[in-house]
């Protein structure tokens, strides 16, 4: 009985080193396994960390060139606008030169024909003399039958020569009347001229502005629906990387996983974080030069100095311009900002 004890023994021997060998194998199995899900969830927590850099990056440069295109677009607005304003004030002008010059010619008609009827007055005159002579000194004298009659006779051609030298000033004047106005229909006609050439120059520049201004406005509108798909990706990007940081047990709390993501992002921020993104991609020298906000949070500089900011948003530490992001939305909360 002794060799079947032995057999006994050795197979409880065999039975207890597979025990050990399978639990060693399924401790290894188990480490093995640990291990590769703590790798995957490392590599796709570095993953998200580098697409949330990524997004930033993109959103920074979006940001910045969004407000480029702002101040672009106002500013050919704003040209156009003035331009419009020039033209219109240019065609009172020209209407105004036009009566003018109507007005002139009108004049130089009515100097005109009282030159030609002073004209032929004259010359009637002329013709009468011719006919009929001017009497002389000698003359009056032999014809008078006295004194008194002499300077009746003197007196009448004293005042028929006077006579006869107004009409030939009269003439005189109308022509040079005639002249001057001739010359002011000249001046007001070649200003005239001018005048449209450059209403003509104005309304081909006002054409062109028109153009830029609507460039403008389309790279505009692009840039602003690129950034809004953008952050609508990146929204939802956030939420998920906030639920994997939480059911990996790498956050206690959704604020506590929100911060965390915040970190990859350039943060933690004061406010939302894709509040942020939208406002300035994160960048706390941003600075719009279109509305003067400036900072990461994109603060008025009014709002900035009536929460006890000091200098420019812009230019104060990220703990400054936290501080007083937070305290704006204790006070307003979203409304506060355009992307909110």
């Amino acid at each position: 009985m002794r060799p079947f004890g032995v057999r006994r023994d050795l197979l409880r021997i065999c039975a207890a080193a597979c025990l050990c060998a399978l639990l060693a194998i399924l401790v290894a199995t188990a480490g093995r396994a640990g291990a590769t899900e703590a790798e995957q969830l490392e590599t796709k927590l570095a993953s998200a960390r580098e697409e949330a850099g990524s997004l930033a990056s993109q959103l920074q440069a979006t940001t910045a060139e969004l407000a480029s295109a702002e101040g672009e677009a106002k500013d050919a607005a704003a040209e156009e606008e003035e331009l419009t304003a020039l033209l219109a004030e240019g065609r009172e002008h020209a209407a105004e030169l036009a009566r003018k010059l109507k007005l002139t010619r009108h004049r130089l008609a009515l100097e005109k024909a009282r030159l030609q009827r002073s004209r032929a007055v004259l010359a009637d005159r002329l013709v009468a003399i011719y006919e009929s002579g001017m009497p002389s000194t000698a003359d009056l004298v032999l014809g008078s039958g006295n004194y008194e009659d002499f300077v009746t006779q003197s007196d009448y051609l004293r005042a028929i020569s006077e006579a006869d030298s107004a009409l030939a000033d009269r003439v005189a004047t109308v022509r040079s009347a005639v002249h001057r106005q001739v010359l002011a229909v000249a001046d007001l006609k070649a200003e005239a001229i001018a005048y449209d050439e450059r209403l003509e120059a104005a309304r081909e520049e006002i054409s062109a502005v028109r153009e830029a201004a609507q460039a403008a406005a389309a790279r505009l509108q692009s840039l602003r629906a690129s950034r809004e798909a953008a952050l609508a990706t990146l929204k939802s990007d956030i939420s998920s990387w906030v639920e994997e940081l939480q059911e990996a047990r790498l956050a206690e709390s959704e604020a506590e996983a929100e911060e965390e993501v915040g970190r990859w992002l350039g943060g933690p921020y004061s406010i939302p974080t894709y509040i942020v993104m939208c406002e300035s991609g994160g960048n706390y020298s941003a600075l719009n030069p279109s509305s003067g906000a400036g900072g990461a949070y994109q603060i008025l500089p009014s709002t900035w100095e009536l929460y006890g900011g000091q200098g420019e948003p812009q230019n104060a530490p990220k703990a400054e311009q936290d501080r007083i992001a937070a305290e704006i939305w204790a006070d307003s909360g979203p409304s506060a900002w355009v992307c909110g």
